[in-house]
């Protein structure tokens, strides 16, 4: 019943900037905080950026910190993460997770199909 979608991954040279959206379905009820993960080849799924409910809270893994935006749009039901500054390091496939009750990927209860961002030097 609950979906998230994630788009707008790509391919940029170092420095380049992507924005990625995640559309969420049967999900309007939101009880905890939604956010990013990524995961990069041989590698765990690391958290990246979560963001409350009402979207006055925001929190960011230190390795993007000050390169990287979390927004949404309760509107349109969709959150959205802005990457600027984007490094090799940022190379790795891009998740979006709802209700979550903690910055770890074994506390989300709902997950998009990913999204890849590749960032060449």
């Amino acid at each position: 019943q609950v979906q998230l979608v994630e788009s707008g991954g790509g391919s940029v040279q170092v420095g380049g900037s992507l924005t990625l959206s995640c559309a969420a379905s049967g999900y309007t009820y939101r009880r905890y905080y939604m956010g990013w993960f990524r995961q990069a080849p041989g590698k765990g799924r690391e958290w990246v950026s979560a963001i409350s409910t009402g979207g006055s809270t925001a929190a960011y893994a230190d390795s993007v910190k000050g390169r990287f935006t979390i927004s949404q749009n309760n509107a349109k039901n969709t959150l959205y993460l802005q990457m600027n500054s984007l490094k090799p390091e940022d190379t790795a496939m891009y998740y979006c997770a709802a209700d979550c009750q903690a910055y770890s990927a074994s506390w989300c209860r709902y997950w998009g199909q990913g999204t890849q961002v590749t960032v060449s030097s």
